[in-house]
């Protein structure tokens, strides 16, 4: 019971480690642009990174393959294989069209810039 109690308790406190792996990420507001980024080391972002932005969200999905270790004689890992999928709520009044990611040092970088203007609610007139 004792060598199972680490990872069953993992499972519980980690985000997305049960069924569909979640990247960790972080979100801010910088120079009036909502930044999230993401760990996604030994990934190749032209290959492996699939990013979208639709109805006010932001989609992060990458998938980390397995390579054949069929050669190898004692063989382990603790690698996460597979796919992984985050999906983050985006602020009222982002520009869609104007959003760029970046890649470096296993950390995905996506800058989605912020129109104040179209963030303002728009009062609507009751007509009688």
């Amino acid at each position: 019971m004792a060598r199972w109690f680490p990872e069953f308790a993992r499972d519980l406190m980690e985000p997305g480690h049960v069924g569909q792996m979640l990247p960790r990420v972080e979100e801010f507001v910088e120079n009036k642009e909502m930044v999230v980024r993401a760990e996604l080391p030994g990934l190749d972002p032209d290959r492996d990174v699939e990013i979208t932005v639709n109805d006010n969200s932001l989609r992060i999905r990458a998938e980390r393959r397995e390579e054949s270790r069929d050669d190898a004689d004692g063989y382990r890992t603790e690698f996460r294989y597979g796919l992984f999928e985050r999906i983050v709520p985006l602020p009222a009044g982002v520009n869609e069209e104007q959003v760029r990611a970046s890649y470096k040092d296993g950390i995905l970088e996506v800058r989605v810039p912020i129109d104040e203007k179209r963030a303002e609610a728009k009062r609507i007139t009751v007509e009688r």
